[in-house]
């Protein structure tokens, strides 16, 4: 089944490449009216957004009150990775991490919730890791920050659930995926190869996952095929927790 997402308006945060691009096209294709927000504004049609910034994250909703009026879609799609155990990451590098990828998260929901629910509702998808389902020797604050999400987003189900705003909030958790952030972190590596082959080695389908077959999932939940689900985590890893 198709799915039609016309008249809805949805906003893609971290949308200027990787799995924010490839959902803020698929909800396009799907009929969406799609703003995309991210620091890299280099694409004309992208709106300017620092995720920590909660004055950032004001304006970017009150602007689509103004010209749009709803809100029906947010995919919290930005983030960042940094590869670091506990005794070599800083604690600055443990509040960027942090701030990106789980503050910029609550502060999407709070703010977003507050348009919802003054129209039919609405559908956020948070993007997560399986690094929020299981931990990682080098990814100390990256786990934090996805297994905060992970909860997070439960919380918030829960919450809009509670108060019968029919907003939805679920999280998706892929493995390593073909994006520029990936591809950076392989080619900074002291043997590119060498790391690309040993990522691949954990995935039982034997390859990295590509941004669309994340954004086919995000699609679903962004769609009315999926009014019934909420609070619900949805694992894309090639079998690697199974």
């Amino acid at each position: 089944m198709a799915h039609d997402l016309s008249g809805k308006v949805a906003l893609v945060t971290g949308g200027a490449s990787g799995i924010g691009e490839a959902t803020a096209r698929f909800l396009a294709d799907a009929g969406a009216d799609v703003i995309v927000a991210d620091l890299n504004t280099d694409n004309a049609q992208t709106v300017s957004l620092d995720v920590t910034s909660e004055s950032g994250w004001q304006a970017v909703i009150e602007n689509i009150r103004k010209t749009r009026g709803r809100l029906d879609i947010l995919v919290n799609s930005a983030g960042i990775l940094r590869i670091a155990d506990i005794e070599s990451s800083s604690f600055d590098e443990w509040r960027m991490v942090l701030g990106v990828n789980l503050d910029g998260v609550f502060l999407g929901c709070k703010y977003a919730i507050g348009l919802m629910k003054q129209a039919d509702g609405g559908s956020i998808i948070n993007l997560c890791s399986i690094s929020g389902l299981v931990g990682g020797h080098n990814l100390a604050a990256y786990n934090a920050s996805k297994g905060g999400v992970r909860l997070l987003t439960k919380s918030v189900a829960l919450h809009c659930a509670r108060k019968k705003y029919a907003i939805r909030c679920n999280s998706v958790h892929p493995t390593f995926v073909e994006t520029p952030m990936v591809s950076e972190v392989i080619a900074k590596s002291p043997d590119p190869e060498r790391t690309r082959r040993s990522i691949e080695e954990q995935i039982p389908l034997g390859r990295m996952a590509q941004s669309e077959e994340i954004a086919e999932m995000i699609l679903y939940l962004a769609s009315d095929e999926s009014t019934f689900v909420t609070g619900s985590e949805f694992v894309i890893d090639g079998g690697v927790t199974a």
